[in-house]
């Protein structure tokens, strides 16, 4: 299983046959779920937390809210993640285009 600071592709968000979330993609939800309780900029705490820079760990993100083990884990935190991504995903879109 690849360290928090690896720069490897972690396959399924780092837990074969995306079955079960790891220590690390459990956190990270954790973190999602309640980054606003902690003091100063977000950034930091992920860098404090999962010695990543943001770019990393969004990408890590990402593929996790794509699994089952996420969705399963905290459906209602996945969606709403999920949802986000989509919108922002659309207003790039819409602004490349002059929308």
């Amino acid at each position: 299983m690849p360290q928090a600071g690896s720069t490897q592709p972690a396959p399924e968000a780092g837990h074969p046959g995306g079955s079960r979330l790891s220590e690390r993609d459990a956190r990270m939800l954790a973190l999602e779920r309640q980054w606003w309780k902690y003091a100063g900029a977000k950034e930091q705490a992920i860098r404090e937390m999962f010695d990543l820079s943001a770019t990393h760990y969004y990408q890590i993100l990402n593929s996790l809210i794509d699994t089952e083990a996420a969705l399963e884990h905290d459906p209602m935190l996945v969606k709403r993640l999920r949802r986000l991504r989509t919108s922002r995903q659309k207003a790039r879109t819409a602004r490349r285009l002059g929308n």
